[in-house]
């Protein structure tokens, strides 16, 4: 169904644009326009000079709200260079944390941009990241205004649950490794107050690699993370290698993981209106047994000479977050996809993303599967490490993989990995991550 937001958009379109900027661009022969829409989220569109038919709709991530309408400037070259039209919106809102806005945004800023260039043949909803659940979102609610969207490195299990397990890796630190700091977890009243908690977890992550027992104890809190066991390095640790899998994992929340998620927690709760996420009622031993890390943390704890179970126990009793259940309401209104496909998704995800796990994608496929529309969606991961870490190649072989779906009507071999290694090759874009053969794991809360 249409919001009310979204026709006010439509409706104001035209007007919008009369205000915009527009350039050519002789480097690349496009032309550039921008504009602002009414609720002051700014867009811009790049038009080839030889169209081809088809518009991206690209969604960019978390992070300061700035039009994008390509994942990097050589994607977003490659695809003027091939007749592709571009077009993003910065979204709107208060927060970094747009989901409120985002799908509308974007879809104001593709009817503003037509109102220029016209309607195109197909568009195709592209996400990154944050920006992997708006197209997510729009390919539920999109029918009449895209044809395909490809998502990548997506949040697509939604902020319920990523603020969930978020939070179980950020108390296990600092219940384990930091409990006489009284670290503030939650329920921020700026962005002060964030970072101060984050600077905390840091510290004591650090100061805990200086121990057998610390690290162990780090291992658990990764886990409850989601953490990868890979995270620097042209290749991934060997599986029973779990003293090098730990200093991986530490690397990451020192150097990634707890600075980004735990100051990003404010943007969040800004959105939500409070705090979505508890740790209260939680059964941590049980939700360890269901990490890929669990022969990892029981190893080094029994190394360490360090009783899990007693660890597990503690985390258990002591906690007593508790979520504002209106917060809760809003992340899943605005932050979770139902699954309820309307048009084919491609989904792509390295095997060892640090910020958006790649167990995303198994409990995302897990809600399609129950929507009944596991037909549309198709999911291949990259033996790759890093968020988003893709080159324009292995974007261009995903986009093509989508493309012969909305030709044909079937995906046939398109989405295997040979198939997309052979286009990725054939793109002539440079050197790529190849995809590979990957099924992953649920998440510890998902």
């Amino acid at each position: 169904m249409r919001t009310v937001r979204t026709l006010l958009a439509a409706a104001c379109a035209t007007a919008a644009v009369t205000a915009g900027v527009v350039a050519a661009d002789a480097a690349t022969g496009s032309t550039h326009y921008t504009s602002t829409l009414p609720d002051g989220a700014a867009w811009i569109a790049d038009v080839p000079e030889h169209p081809n038919g088809t518009t991206v709709l690209f969604s960019h991530g978390f992070g300061p709200l700035r039009p994008q309408n390509a994942p990097d400037p050589a994607t977003h070259d490659a695809l003027l260079d091939q007749g592709y039209a571009l077009v993003g919106s910065s979204y709107s809102g208060p927060s970094d944390w747009a989901l409120a806005t985002a799908v509308d945004d974007q879809f104001g800023a593709l009817a503003a941009a037509e109102a220029h260039t016209g309607k195109a043949k197909r568009v195709i909803a592209w996400g990154q990241s944050m920006g992997g659940l708006v197209s997510a979102l729009e390919a539920e609610r999109g029918a009449s205004r895209i044809h395909g969207a490809l998502t990548t490195c997506g949040l697509v299990a939604g902020g319920v649950s990523l603020n969930d397990y978020q939070l179980d890796g950020a108390y296990a630190i600092s219940e384990l490794l930091a409990a006489d700091q009284h670290v503030q977890l939650v329920r921020y009243a700026n962005p002060q107050q964030a970072t101060t908690a984050a600077n905390a977890l840091v510290e004591a992550t650090k100061k805990a690699q200086n121990t057998a027992q610390g690290r162990a104890r780090t291992a658990l809190a990764a886990a409850f993370y989601n953490a990868p066991t890979w995270f620097t390095g042209p290749t991934a640790p060997d599986p029973r290698d779990y003293a090098a899998q730990q200093r991986q994992q530490a690397a990451q929340l020192i150097q990634l993981v707890l600075p980004f998620t735990v100051t990003g927690r404010y943007q969040v709760e800004l959105a939500a209106g409070g705090n979505s996420a508890a740790t209260a009622g939680v059964d941590y031993s049980a939700l360890i047994t269901r990490s890929p890390q669990y022969a990892q943390v029981t190893a080094l704890y029994r190394q360490a000479g360090l009783d899990l179970r007693a660890d597990l126990t503690r985390l258990t009793r002591r906690a007593d977050i508790k979520a504002d259940p209106g917060a809760v309401r809003t992340l899943t209104a605005t932050s979770t996809a139902t699954g309820k496909l309307a048009v084919p998704e491609l989904n792509i995800h390295t095997v060892a993303d640090q910020l958006i796990p790649v167990e995303h994608e198994e409990s995302y496929a897990t809600r399609v599967r129950r929507a009944g529309s596991q037909d549309l969606l198709r999911q291949a991961f990259v033996q790759g490490s890093g968020h988003c870490a893709f080159q324009p190649a292995g974007y261009l072989a995903a986009l093509r993989a989508l493309e012969y779906r909305l030709d044909t009507g079937s995906w046939a071999d398109r989405t295997t990995p040979a198939s997309l290694n052979a286009a990725a090759k054939a793109a002539d874009l440079g050197a790529f991550s190849p995809y590979a053969t990957f099924r992953p794991v649920p998440l510890t809360r998902g």
